[in-house]
């Protein structure tokens, strides 16, 4: 809640402009009661940059995370429930997704589309795509044989009402905890995409790219605060995801956590 309430109200947290406040006679200058974090090497505040940085990891995890939800849970449903050509389609591509190293993937299509923001929400988004496919694949070939499904299809339900009705409301809560945790996870790969340049483009801020100016600029030993504190902040949002997505598995399955 702190990292979240923090990226919201970044614009009243800050009397510094991320894009246009740069103060150069403190061009490197560590923790002050003027710049809390330092300043870095453009003389900019970095608790400024850091505030809005997350701002922005965090949209674009949310919503790669709803992109690789949509369509994976989509093609997920569609593949345990008809089962036959439509399941070996969509597993055949959910494997050969699944062969190329997430990161590798996403640079790829970060490639093909050109550095932006934009682009960063929808490679982290196909990236997520076969882990959202795969379990939701396995919920269906579970539930699709329940008595509860049998009955419905007794009655003569259609296959569209029985699968958005009956089989996804009951599928809902280990697809909460998987998105849950596909933040941090998205979070991670956009800052990683943001250090190798492919991420989000001056003058907008993001964590992986206030790294990338810092060991760029060279100064990343003599000037240590550039690098500790937006590194300290991902590895701060992908913990307390992890532990949001944990406590809501808990939450969600009393009897696995029992």
């Amino acid at each position: 809640m702190f990292i979240v309430v923090a990226a919201l109200l970044a614009p009243l947290l800050n009397p510094y402009d991320p894009a246009t406040d740069r103060d150069y006679a403190a061009r490197l200058q560590g923790p002050s009661l003027e710049h809390w974090f330092g300043a870095d090497g453009l003389g900019r505040d970095i608790l400024t940059q850091v505030w809005y940085g997350l701002r922005t990891s965090l949209v674009i995890g949310l919503v790669s995370v709803l992109i690789g939800l949509i369509v994976g849970v989509s093609l997920g449903l569609a593949a345990g429930y008809f089962r036959g050509w439509s399941e070996r389609v969509i597993g055949w591509l959910t494997d050969v997704m699944l062969a190329f190293p997430s990161i590798l993937l996403a640079i790829a299509v970060v490639t093909v589309t050109g550095p932006s923001v934009v682009s960063v929400m929808f490679a982290v988004g196909i990236v997520q795509i076969p882990k959202f496919i795969r379990l939701t694949r396995s919920m269906v070939l579970s539930l699709r044989e329940q008595e509860f499904v049998q009955t419905v299809r007794a009655f003569g339900a259609k296959p569209p009402r029985i699968i958005f009705l009956h089989i996804l409301p009951a599928s809902l809560a280990p697809l909460v905890v998987q998105a849950t945790l596909a933040i941090g996870t998205a979070t991670l790969e956009a800052a990683g995409l943001g250090f190798l340049g492919l991420g989000a483009q001056p003058p907008t801020p993001e964590l992986g790219t206030m790294l990338s100016d810092a060991f760029k600029g060279g100064y990343s030993l003599s000037a240590p605060w550039t690098i500790v504190f937006p590194g300290l902040f991902i590895t701060l949002t992908v913990l307390a995801f992890n532990l949001l997505g944990d406590g809501l598995r808990d939450a969600l399955d009393p009897k696995g956590s029992r």
